[in-house]
């Protein structure tokens, strides 16, 4: 006898029905095997980008013996005498107040000339508009020792040497393209029309610009403004060179200590710990602005 049609069927389900579980199982397994190696990948990328700072901080509280041992000591006694010679028995706390001027002055300057430049370019769009954004960018693009020797001398002849008005004036100039280009890709992604609206119902450009645009631009103004303030606030060659004894920063200040004395080790590594801390400390804060300015403009609706 021939089997039924409906016998036949149910067997083809059937052997369809555990090739597809099969198929799935195999599919689970490789997704699996996939998670894993990337989960590695990013434990091992992680611990490499973590471990200098790891270690900084250990040399930090290590005495100098510990610190300079070779191989490294992992079980010592931890002190805290580098940060005390640090904070209470050097000048760091006057070279973290020079950072701090230079960095928030910079930053302010920036984002005011910044915002403007950036919307004047995002709406008049046209050969010139090209020609100074593509300027802007080569500026950026020189190495800092173009800029040394010029601004040296400006300096030495305004008598603005080993000042903070100086160093936040460099500043400014050479981080000023990059905080226009920023600032411009974030008035590209806002439409015309809504200070076209704001002019309609009598407001002038400025007026439009200033309580329509700025408060949409918020965010890309809090991410260019910590990108800015990371540029200014490590910046070393500049502050090395346009700096003496009243003006040094935190990383001219940080250096000076010398790496050739094994003593001094454990101080510049706190000194390291310490300059990391605000930035770490300001990101941690902003991190919800910098994620909407990353991404502000990504969706066009």
């Amino acid at each position: 006898m021939k089997p039924s049609t409906k016998a036949v069927d149910m067997k083809s389900i059937l052997i369809q029905s555990k090739g597809t579980k099969e198929l799935a199982r195999k599919k689970g397994r490789s997704i699996s095997l996939q998670k894993v190696i990337v989960y590695i990948l990013l434990s091992g990328w992680f611990i490499i980008a973590v471990l200098p700072f790891f270690w900084t901080f250990l040399t930090s509280i290590k005495k100098p013996v510990d610190a300079f041992a070779m191989p490294p000591h992992w079980i010592f006694e931890p002190t805290m005498k580098a940060y005390k010679t640090l904070w209470l028995e050097g000048d760091f706390s006057l070279y973290l107040q020079n950072s701090v001027i230079v960095t928030v002055g910079s930053v302010i300057i920036s984002l005011a000339i910044g915002s403007l430049a950036g919307y004047a370019l995002a709406r008049y769009s046209g050969k010139s508009s090209f020609y100074l954004l593509l300027m802007a960018l080569i500026f950026r693009a020189l190495p800092r020792m173009v800029f040394v020797l010029p601004f040296y001398y400006i300096a030495k002849m305004l008598g603005l040497y080993d000042t903070k008005l100086m160093l936040i004036l460099v500043m400014v100039a050479i981080n000023q393209p990059f905080t226009i280009w920023m600032l411009k890709s974030f008035f590209m992604g806002i439409p015309k029309s809504l200070e076209e609206a704001a002019m309609v119902d009598g407001c002038t450009r400025f007026q439009a610009f200033r309580y329509v645009i700025v408060p949409i631009m918020w965010p890309g103004v809090i991410t260019s403004g910590i990108f800015t303030l990371l540029l200014a606030y490590n910046e070393y060659l500049i502050p090395k060179a346009l700096t003496a004894t009243h003006a040094v920063t935190m990383p001219v200040a940080i250096a000076q200590f010398g790496a050739e004395n094994i003593k001094y080790w454990s101080v510049m590594a706190a000194g390291a710990i310490s300059i990391s801390l605000p930035i770490i400390l300001v990101v941690i804060f902003a991190q919800k602005y910098l994620v909407k300015g990353l991404t502000a403009g990504a969706v066009k609706e």
